[in-house]
């Protein structure tokens, strides 16, 4: 088998994104990105994938689901002792990035991340499924572990400790915001003369500038 992937050819003709037609605030536009995706019933449209850079500069990403968005970012909760919780502890920023093959979009935001506050992890936690509850106290996320056996014990001994209360949220468990500085939208076109239009903050203002890339 040739490992050749020349010939993997798309053709992107889906649509079109013009500078003058997208919408004065990037979450304006995002939210219609965001409700077409979910109406085209894409498999998980709310998955993102979150990059972060380690204290030795190297960079790291993986794909996490988005659990709330509004003005003020993006949210998504994790043990905050991770791999990704300590980098994000060294240097409080990330991207994150959404991509919708079938509409043929991305888009890529950035900006500096913050914790929410214990009464916002606290509420979500309390809505998860209970065995979802449970493994954040059972595995200590981005540890070396023996093997399967090991988490399943864990998870054991767990349900146990709590077969007869309710499951608290660990104090390592919470939520991150992303507090956008950078929007890009992108639209696949025919011969990769693809559509990127970037959103920038103004610091001064607070005003969203809009450019068009060169693809």
């Amino acid at each position: 088998m040739s490992n050749d992937l020349s010939a993997a050819r798309v053709s992107y003709e889906r649509a079109a994104l013009d500078r003058d037609a997208v919408a004065a605030e990037p979450l304006t536009q995002f939210g219609t990105w965001f409700a077409a995706a979910q109406a085209a019933e894409i498999i998980e449209p709310y998955a993102m994938t979150v990059a972060t850079v380690g204290i030795d500069g190297q960079p790291s990403a993986r794909v996490v689901l988005l659990r709330g968005w509004d003005e003020r970012g993006f949210v998504f909760f994790t043990n905050y002792e991770s791999q990704k919780g300590h980098e994000l502890a060294h240097t409080p920023r990330a991207a994150i990035l959404f991509y919708w093959p079938s509409l043929e979009q991305q888009i890529r935001i950035e900006g500096r991340v913050e914790r929410l506050s214990s009464a916002e992890s606290d509420a979500y936690f309390a809505k998860r499924p209970r065995g979802h509850r449970v493994s954040a106290w059972a595995s200590r996320q981005s540890t070396v572990v023996p093997d399967r056996a090991f988490l399943e014990a864990q998870m054991a001994h767990y349900e146990a400790q709590f077969a007869d209360a309710e499951v608290p949220r660990p104090e390592y468990w919470g939520g991150y915001r992303i507090a956008p500085s950078r929007f890009e939208f992108w639209q696949g076109r025919r011969n990769r003369v693809h559509d990127r239009i970037v959103y920038r903050r103004t610091l001064a203002t607070g005003e969203w500038h809009i450019e068009r890339l060169a693809p």
